[in-house]
């Protein structure tokens, strides 16, 4: 099996949805992630903070510079991430499907390097 990554995309400057919306969102993403296990297609899931609490590592003339702040500005960013296993590019975008569904955000679907 291959390992793919589902990238949840957050647009920047949205209102989050109020607290009764969040938590059946939430509710979703829990039953994904069960569906997920059940079926051996899980290996890791989590949400990430948003840009600007990013720390950027640039190597500079041999040595690195450290600054605040996401790398780039954009209307959208990584807001989680979850990591699966599927037979194929198919199987992964149906994962993808369900992400999208559960989390009714974009979410892209990438496949890893080939791995011998």
């Amino acid at each position: 099996m291959k390992q793919y990554l589902l990238s949840v995309v957050q647009p920047t400057g949205v209102t989050p949805p109020a607290p009764d919306a969040l938590a059946a969102i939430m509710r979703d993403v829990e039953a994904f992630n069960d569906e997920l296990r059940a079926a051996g297609a899980w290996v890791f899931a989590g949400g990430l903070h948003g840009p600007e609490t990013a720390t950027v590592l640039r190597p500079k003339d041999g040595d690195v510079l450290i600054t605040d702040g996401p790398y780039a500005e954009g209307k959208e960013y990584l807001g989680g991430l979850c990591l699966i296993r599927a037979a194929d590019l198919d199987e992964a975008l149906e994962w993808g499907r369900k992400a999208a569904l559960a989390t009714t955000l974009p979410i892209e679907v990438r496949p890893f390097v080939d791995q011998h």
